[in-house]
Formats: structure tokens, sequence, C-alpha cells
């Protein structure tokens, strides 16, 4: 006797209507984050004027903020790299310590 909600094959799980997709989390928050950056491109499109030392140049402030929290990510997954390979090679040593002495 087959159960409610089951499926050929052996796998549980809502049961779909035929010939119906469903939509992932993954695609759902896809398309919301795409939404919200359309959004955000389109309320920020003045130019800001940027001078640096002997350098000046105008960009979109999307742009800007866009270049920024991809150069700050880049640079905190980075970080944690690094951490993680002074932990690792720390542990290693500790083992090496423990097993000669």
């Amino acid at each position: 006797m087959a159960q409610a909600g089951s499926r050929p094959g052996g796998t549980t799980g809502p049961v779909d209507a035929p010939g119906r997709a469903r939509l992932g989390g993954g695609v759902i928050a896809t398309l919301v984050g795409a939404g919200l950056l359309v959004v955000f491109v389109v309320q920020n499109r003045n130019d800001v004027r940027f001078d640096f030392l002997l350098w000046g140049f105008t960009w979109p402030l999307w742009l800007f903020t866009l270049v920024s929290a991809a150069v700050g990510a880049v640079l905190w997954i980075g970080l944690g790299v690094l951490r993680r390979h002074r932990r690792r090679v720390a542990r290693r040593e500790d083992r090496r310590e423990d097993r000669a002495g």
C-alpha cells in the first residue's frame, strides 16, 4: 500500500501536480536579489567625482558601491582563508610535537 506523499522510486516529499515545475529556494532568492539590484541601480544613477592623490575620475554611484562591496568581499574571504591556513599549520605543528614528545 502506498503512503500519501510517496513518489515512484521510494522518495518522499510533496506531491507535484503532473506537468508543473516548482521553483526552488535558490531560484527564488536569485530572482529577488536580481530585482533588488535593478531597483538599486535605477535609484543610484548619479555620477560621483572621486579625487585620490593625483588621480581624479567620475563613476556612477551604483558602480562605485558595487565595486566597493566586491573588493570588501574579496578581502573578507581572503583574510578568512589566511586565518584558516594559519590555524591548520598550527594544528599540524601541535600534532607533530605531540607525536615526538
